[in-house]
């Protein structure tokens, strides 16, 4: 029996199914690169969905996760740890003036970013929050509630009360839609598993302006298309407004589990001692791991490589528009780049790009995602440019 058909029959048996059959076992990485159990190389332009975006086993983050397990990993949030004071303190320098909370995951940041909105609100006899259609911010019945695609939520209801719908980037249906209920509006800068759509920059505009004329909270879901994904730090940075509060997690860990509320200085003080907390937000390992994805990001080339080679694949990828009939469109923004095809590609795109070497995503129905890490070298991504132009020249249109 082989590495993969040990790892196939114990996951069978004793893994709970709740993601399609896995079927590669991947067991070593390398920046861009993945091995599968028997030995086969692969080019990941999936990162972890997005997660792994200073590359897989990366020596840096290895070392520092080495070290600060060797003296001081936990000690709660009952009590303070220098890391945690020390990721907040850059994550503010390099944002907007404000206070971090820590938590584990997307939807524990987008937790944190409702139950901000709903206790502020609250205060104001306000508590309804509309998020956008198409939208995703995680899986439990909160966020489950406030993601804009139905399909998530059959057989999990009655749904979180409180949060309604309207189209991404059309800013009537949400002047319309804001009444005097209304306690936050969240969306994501680009959609991500709605099929990386990127907001108009002249709507996110009249968003924030809108807000302000409301009393109304503008949360922004950084969750995928934060932390150097677009080529800036926060995705905020590419339309110069500012939200009153954001949610980030996936890369700012590279792997490492680790997610961050930020809200702005003057709604600091809305959640109290005991109104929210996290067991493991922001331990020692956690925010040693933060602060050196952090300073890599800002320090190290990477936002700049991010913007560069986003440039390379767009410019390259866009050739296929014309030249395919069922390539409809290519749009993204840095390295969050989606190819939006005729038909879903998880069937027949996806398989056969494994089989070539390519690990890539879908997202929304009919997109086809790429998220490399924001370390690729520009002859990674003409390597899989060539794969994807190979598997469309075999689609039968």
């Amino acid at each position: 029996m082989t590495r993969t058909e040990k790892a196939v029959e114990a996951y069978d048996k004793y893994v709970m199914k709740t993601y399609p059959k896995a079927d590669i076992l991947f067991v070593k990485g390398d920046g861009c690169k993945l091995w599968d159990g028997e030995g086969r190389e692969y080019l990941d332009f999936s990162s972890g969905i997005a997660v792994c975006s200073l590359g897989h086993a990366n020596e840096k983050i290895a070392e520092v996760v080495a070290e600060q397990a060797r003296t001081l990993v936990h000690v709660s949030n009952l009590f303070m740890n220098e890391k945690q004071c020390a990721l907040a303190e850059k994550l503010i320098t390099h944002g907007f003036d404000g206070t971090c909370f820590f938590c584990n995951s997307g939807a524990e940041a987008n937790e944190a970013l409702i139950k901000l909105a709903r206790k502020w609100g609250n205060e104001q006899g306000k508590n309804e929050i509309i998020t956008m259609v198409d939208s995703f911010h995680g899986r439990t019945l909160a966020t489950l509630a406030a993601t804009g695609r139905a399909k998530y939520r059959k057989g999990f209801g009655p749904d979180v009360q409180g949060f309604s719908q309207v189209p991404f980037n059309d800013f009537e249906a949400l002047k319309n839609a804001i009444t005097d209920k209304t306690a936050a509006v969240l969306m994501e800068p680009v959609q991500g598993e709605g099929g990386i759509i990127p907001a108009d920059p002249e709507y996110l505009k009249a968003v924030r302006e809108l807000c302000n004329e409301k009393n109304v909270l503008l949360l922004f879901d950084e969750v995928q298309c934060g932390t150097g994904r677009t080529g800036t730090l926060f995705a905020w940075q590419n339309y110069g407004i500012e939200p009153d509060a954001l949610s980030m997690a996936k890369a700012i860990g590279n792997g490492f589990p680790l997610a961050c509320m930020i809200a702005q200085r003057k709604y600091s003080n809305v959640l109290t001692p005991g109104t929210h907390a996290s067991t493991f937000g922001g331990t020692a390992l956690a925010s040693a791991v933060g602060c050196c994805v952090v300073d890599m990001l800002c320090e190290g080339g990477v936002l700049e490589n991010c913007r560069k080679q986003g440039e390379y694949l767009m410019k390259r990828l866009s050739s296929f528009v014309g030249k395919y009939p069922f390539v409809k469109e290519v749009r993204g923004k840095g390295l969050m780049i989606g190819i939006d095809l005729t038909f879903a590609p998880s069937a027949e795109v996806l398989p056969a790009l494994r089989e070539k070497g390519l690990i890539a995503l879908p997202a929304g129905e009919t997109v086809l995602r790429l998220v490399p890490a924001l370390t690729v070298t520009e002859e990674e991504c003409e390597k899989a440019v060539q794969i994807i132009d190979s598997v469309f020249a075999e689609i039968k249109a």
